[in-house]
């Protein structure tokens, strides 16, 4: 039987090459939710997508330097989100963020089992 575990779905959302104190927003969070002990994360790039100001962004194949949303999400206790969001507020990152109730668990054979 599958452990189940209750918690949050924490995402953020940045432009792919913002940057906060050197580094580009998305390594910086997962450095810093790392750092927190938080059990992992991932950071997904958009291919194509639309913000606030309506404007249509999509990747091309030869332009390198594109300003397309990227995706920092985590799975993890109510409480480690909140300790999250409090030290992206206190540092003054720019990003947008939503919080969702989930469960979740890990399938396939356990860490350190046989």
């Amino acid at each position: 039987m599958e452990n189940l575990h209750q918690g949050v779905l924490l995402s953020f959302y940045t432009h792919a090459r913002a940057r906060h104190d050197g580094k580009l927003v998305y390594e910086w969070l997962l450095e810093h939710a790392r750092k927190q002990g938080i059990g992992g994360g991932s950071a997904f790039r958009a291919i194509c997508g639309f913000g606030r100001h309506g404007v249509l962004r999509e990747e091309q194949f030869f332009e390198l330097a594109d300003d397309l949303a990227v995706k920092v999400e985590f799975l993890l206790s109510e409480a480690q989100a909140q300790t999250l969001l409090q030290t992206v507020r206190d540092s003054r990152v720019d990003a947008v963020y939503a919080i969702a109730s989930a469960n979740f668990g890990l399938l396939g054979k356990t860490p350190g089992a046989g």
